[in-house]
C-alpha cells in the first residue's frame, strides 16, 4: 500500500473558511486527484480504500468533504455575509 501514502493526506487538507474559495478548492482537489490517478496508477486496493474513505467522509458530513458543502453542517459566521462572496 505504498501508493496510499500519497492519497490519504489529501483527505486532511481543510476547506477554506471563505465560501467564495470553495469552488476553487474543490476544482483544485479534483484535478489533483484525477492527475494523480492517471499518472501514478495506484493499485486497485489503494484506490478502493481511498474512495471508500472519501465516500464515508462526504456521506457523514464531517465538514471536510471537498466535493460539496453539507447542508446540515455548521458554517462560519462570515459565510452568510454576501459582501464576502462577491469579492
Amino acid at each position: 500500500m505504498y501508493c496510499l501514502q500519497w492519497l490519504l493526506p489529501v483527505l486532511l487538507i481543510p476547506k477554506p473558511l471563505n465560501p467564495a474559495l470553495w469552488f476553487s478548492h474543490s476544482m483544485f482537489m479534483g484535478f489533483y486527484l484525477l492527475s494523480f490517478l492517471l499518472e501514478r496508477k495506484p493499485c486497485t486496493i489503494c484506490a478502493l480504500v481511498f474512495l471508500a474513505a472519501l465516500f464515508l467522509i462526504c456521506y457523514s458530513c464531517w465538514g471536510n468533504c471537498f466535493l460539496y458543502h453539507c447542508t446540515g453542517s455548521q458554517l462560519p459566521d462570515s459565510a452568510h455575509d454576501p459582501s464576502i462572496v462577491g469579492t
